[in-house]
């Protein structure tokens, strides 16, 4: 198969990955895709919403925290989780134009 869709651990969710240009796939193999895209981009949102609860749970923490080691921890890990959820929102916004993105960490 020239696509496949595989789990990004960080997003918690899978991502295309293409050995071609979207354009150079049949259209029978683009609607395949384009379906298996959507299902999986009607779950960002409810992704969104768990990371946004570890965030919240995070600042709580943060809050309470007199650790000045602990907070710049907690401080890094609410920054990779939101920005975690600014490349869930990229990726929402991704429909007809499935393309492979870079790698992702």
């Amino acid at each position: 198969m020239n696509y496949a869709f595989e789990l990004d651990d960080r997003l918690g969710i899978p991502l295309p990955r293409l050995s071609k240009d979207f354009d150079e796939f049949t259209e029978h193999e683009q609607s395949e895709m384009l379906l298996c895209w959507e299902e999986i981009r009607g779950t960002i949102p409810d992704r969104i919403k768990q990371l946004e609860r570890i965030i919240i749970a995070k600042q709580e923490q943060l809050n309470v925290e007199d650790n000045f080691v602990r907070s710049c921890l907690l401080n890094s890990e609410i920054a990779e989780l939101a920005g975690t959820i600014n490349e869930l929102h990229l990726w929402f916004r991704v429909n007809q134009d499935i393309t492979p993105g870079p790698a992702h960490h």
